[in-house]
């Protein structure tokens, strides 16, 4: 089964994801900040990443950049995971190089309808 980097640094948004993603046979990763991320998307390669865009230390945004910018790391699909709504805001995450966007909060079926879309491209 795949295996999913969650970056997500709220607790509760964390244990929510972790078990949908368990439930769901994947293999998972979990960072709570950008920084973290990167470094896992780098020594874990994993299939896919779910990221927060609002993260401490460094933001979602950023570690999008940093992610997509590297050779070791830049074929893999993101999805940004944000309250942030407007128009701008997919735009903005788009071109950081986020490959889907997903408002918080969100259907389970939509989230793993673009993961299985994402993981099967």
């Amino acid at each position: 089964m795949a295996k999913i980097l969650l970056v997500e640094d709220n607790e509760l948004n964390r244990d929510i994801l972790s078990r949908h993603l368990q439930r769901r046979g994947f293999e998972f990763v979990i960072a709570g900040d950008g920084d973290r991320a990167v470094q896992l998307a780098e020594s874990e390669q994993p299939d896919l990443i779910l990221m927060d865009m609002n993260l401490p230390i460094k933001d979602g945004w950023s570690a999008a950049r940093e992610i997509k910018a590297s050779t070791v790391t830049r074929a893999i699909p993101l999805i940004a995971l944000t309250a942030y709504s407007s128009e701008n805001d997919r735009e903005k995450a788009l071109a950081a190089g986020c490959d889907d966007y997903q408002m918080k909060p969100f259907r389970a079926k939509d989230l793993f309808d673009k993961i299985e879309r994402l993981l099967h491209a």
